[in-house]
C-alpha cells in the first residue's frame, strides 16, 4: 500500500509536465501535417540582367510570386537601368496571372504614367482593362465593377483603335453592355412582380434605348407589353409589340406578346404573324444583338496574353543580353 501511494503521488506530481509535453508534441505534429506553404525566399541582389532573367524564368515556370519579387527587386535597386520599363510591365503581368488584380492595376498605372510613349502602352492599357474585366460580379450584385471595366476597355479602343487589342476590347465591351442590360432586366422583373410598374417600365425602356445591341431587348419589349396591359394602356402595349414584331418576328418573346394581345382582343391587323418575314419595317428598327449572354468567354485569355510582352531596347549598355519573350514576334 505504501509503495502504491508513493507512486500515485509521483505520477500526480509529474502529470502537468507530461500533459504539457504532449500538447507541445501535438502542436508540432499539427504544424508538420498542415503543410503550411512558406513564402518564396526574397531575391538576392544581383546584376539587373540577372534579376530580369530570373523573373522571366519564373514566369515561364508559373512561379508568379517569385517573378514579381524579382522584377520588384530590380526596380528598387537599379532605378536607372534600361530594364526598368519592361520589368514594370512584366511585374504587372505576373500579378495578373496570379489574379492579384489590384496590385496589377497599380503596377500598370505606374508603367503608363512613367512611359506614356512606350511601344507597349497599348498592351499596358489592355492588360489593365482585363484586370477590371476579370472582376465583374454576378448580375445579382452591384455592377460598379462592370462600369469600370467598360470604361477601361473603351479607353483602349479610343487610344489604340488600329491595334489588335482594340478588336478584342470591343468584343468585351459588348459583353459588358449585355451584362449591364441583364442587371436592368433583373431589377425590372423584380419591380414588375412587386407591381411597381413605373419602376419596371423605366428599367425596360433603358434596356431598349441604351443597350440596343444586346439580346435582352426582345424580352424588355415583351415585358413592356405585359406592364402596359396590366395598366390598361392598350395603345402603348400595341406600340411595344409593333417594335418587337418588326425587329424580332421570329423571337419567342414576340410570340408571347402577340398571344397576349390576341387573348385581350387587341390585334388590329397591323402586327405581323409571329415567324413571318418582315420586308418593310414600319418603325425604327432596333439592332439585334449577336453577342453571347454568357460570361464564359471572359475567362479565356486572348492569345496576346500567353507570352510576356517583348522587351524594349535598354537605355544603357549592359554586359549581357536578357532572356527574350518565348514568342516575341507576336508583339511589335
Amino acid at each position: 500500500m505504501f509503495d502504491i501511494s508513493i507512486k500515485t503521488q509521483s505520477i500526480r506530481r509529474h502529470l502537468p509536465f507530461v500533459l504539457s509535453a504532449l500538447m507541445l508534441t501535438g502542436l508540432t505534429g499539427c504544424s508538420l501535417l498542415s503543410g503550411d506553404k512558406k513564402k518564396p525566399p526574397s531575391p538576392k541582389i544581383a546584376p539587373p540582367e540577372t534579376l530580369y532573367n530570373n523573373g522571366i524564368d519564373a514566369l515561364r515556370t508559373r512561379r508568379y510570386e517569385l517573378a514579381s519579387a524579382e522584377f520588384e527587386t530590380l526596380q528598387q535597386n537599379y532605378p536607372y537601368s534600361g530594364y526598368i520599363p519592361n520589368s514594370q510591365l512584366m511585374e504587372g503581368y505576373a500579378y495578373y496571372l496570379k489574379t492579384k488584380y489590384p496590385e496589377a492595376v497599380q503596377q500598370l498605372n505606374r508603367f503608363i504614367s512613367l512611359h506614356p510613349t512606350s511601344t507597349d502602352s497599348a498592351y499596358a492599357y489592355y492588360l489593365r482593362a482585363l484586370c477590371f474585366y476579370e472582376q465583374i460580379a454576378d448580375v445579382q450584385r452591384d455592377q460598379q465593377g462592370t462600369a469600370e471595366a467598360m470604361d477601361a476597355l473603351e479607353e483602349v479602343v479610343t487610344r489604340f483603335p488600329q491595334s489588335k487589342y482594340a478588336r478584342d476590347a470591343q468584343l468585351k465591351i459588348d459583353l459588358c453592355r449585355d451584362h449591364l442590360a441583364g442587371k436592368e432586366m433583373l431589377v425590372g422583373r423584380y419591380y414588375q412582380r412587386e407591381r411597381n410598374y413605373e419602376g419596371a417600365i423605366n428599367r425596360y425602356q433603358r434596356v431598349v434605348q441604351d443597350f440596343q445591341t444586346t439580346n435582352h431587348v426582345p424580352e424588355a419589349l415583351e415585358r413592356m407589353v405585359e406592364v402596359y396591359l396590366d395598366l390598361g394602356l392598350t395603345d402603348q402595349a400595341r406600340k411595344s409589340a409593333t417594335v418587337l414584331g418588326y425587329n424580332y418576328p421570329g423571337s419567342q418573346w414576340y410570340k408571347y406578346a402577340y398571344d397576349k394581345l390576341k387573348s385581350n382582343h387587341l390585334l388590329d391587323g397591323k402586327l405581323p404573324v409571329p415567324g413571318t418575314v418582315v420586308t418593310a419595317p414600319a418603325v425604327k428598327p432596333v439592332v439585334e444583338s449577336h453577342t453571347s449572354d454568357t460570361r464564359d468567354e471572359r475567362m479565356t485569355a486572348p492569345a496576346a496574353l500567353q507570352p510576356a510582352p517583348a522587351q524594349p531596347a535598354p537605355k544603357t549598355p549592359v554586359t549581357a543580353q536578357p532572356v527574350t519573350d518565348p514568342t516575341p514576334a507576336t508583339k511589335k
